[in-house]
């Protein structure tokens, strides 16, 4: 099913998305016919997909169903024992600290398309999630939302079915069906409240520091053991430059640098520009195409004036923007909005 190199998530997490589909009448042989998915194949214990495969599903899901909020109700679906042998692990985790610890440290095991960061101190827990595999908006935004989801349940799931009030930072802006998240509560939502893609989930450290309930040391180290041989079969992805321009194009109020991308990687911003260079691709030079193409977008837009987007693009004056715009493009942004109107 899938093609032999390229990175690959596993099919199961998409299966529990086939099946909400299909309970809302969506006929699921046509639409993996359409996605030129193998339904033998699909649903077997082990199978993966390839990101264009997983495109081509949610490609064909969102025109069958007509509906956006399809990521909000395949993070519904995804449960601990979604995880397989990881999802064991977790539950059998002393505490939530212990149990996001394992997570940030096998996310791999669950899917390529994202990392997980976990951080604490005194107060605060912290679950960063960041892509690192160049993804269509359409999907990123899917795996966002649905990712963001899931985690409210299974937390929840851990705890014994109550927690406190806690955040979620979230890249997306706020859909037309925020009402919805209600559904979540008692989280509280922030939306277009990260720079880059991803998000962030704030936790108390008392919160995370709670005794779990199905604590089981010995079920736990044989589940560790069994994810350890898990990670070291799973390869890494591939196609850094293109990660790059996405976390650019996605990105909100200013462009991040090196330095910022690479410590999503957790890589040095010297390693980052050396693994580009090894692809024929220059920091800088994406940087550049993508601030240009986004300037190019905003000023036919309409909606935000010169310096507006000057300032949107991280341009700390109007006419260094007003330079940089016209030595890419042979005209001023107000000479282009002129030609736009025409």
């Amino acid at each position: 099913m899938a093609t032999r190199g390229a990175p690959l998530l596993p099919a199961r997490y998409y299966v529990l998305f086939c099946d909400w589909l299909k309970s809302v009448g969506v006929n699921i042989e046509q639409l993996l016919k359409q996605s030129r998915i193998d339904a033998n194949e699909f649903f077997g214990p082990d199978a993966m997909l390839t990101l264009e495969q997983v495109d081509a599903l949610l490609d064909q899901s969102f025109e069958a169903t007509g509906r956006p909020d399809l990521g909000f109700d395949w993070g519904r679906q995804i449960k601990l024992s979604s995880h397989d042998i990881l999802g064991y692990a977790l539950l059998s985790s002393p505490t939530l600290d212990y149990a996001l610890r394992l997570s940030s440290r096998f996310y791999r095991l669950m899917t390529p398309t994202f990392r997980l960061s976990y951080r604490r101190n005194a107060e605060v827990a912290e679950m960063e999630f960041s892509p690192v595999m160049s993804m269509k908006p359409q999907t990123l935004r899917f795996h966002i939302e649905g990712i963001s989801v899931s985690v409210h349940d299974q937390v929840r799931i851990l705890l014994g079915g109550t927690m406190p009030p806690y955040d979620y930072y979230v890249s997306i802006a706020q859909p037309a069906y925020h009402q919805r998240y209600r559904e979540l509560n008692p989280a509280r939502w922030h939306f277009e409240a990260q720079q880059t893609p991803g998000m962030r989930v704030a936790l108390s450290a008392n919160l995370v520091d709670r005794t779990l309930e199905m604590s089981d040391r010995t079920a736990l180290q044989m589940a560790e053991s069994r994810c350890e041989a898990l990670l070291e079969h799973v390869s890494q992805g591939s196609g850094l430059a293109d990660w790059v321009t996405m976390m650019l194009h996605e990105a909100r109020d200013g462009m991040p640098t090196l330095d910022d991308l690479a410590h999503i990687l957790h890589i040095t911003s010297r390693t980052l520009d050396r693994r580009l260079r090894k692809e024929g691709q220059h920091f800088l030079d994406i940087a550049k195409q993508v601030r240009h193409e986004k300037a190019r977008n905003l000023l036919a837009g309409g909606k935000m004036s010169v310096t507006q987007v000057a300032l949107q693009l991280g341009y700390q004056d109007v006419a260094n923007f007003t330079r940089a715009f016209k030595r890419d493009s042979g005209m001023s942004p107000t000479e282009f909005i002129s030609a736009e109107r025409k």
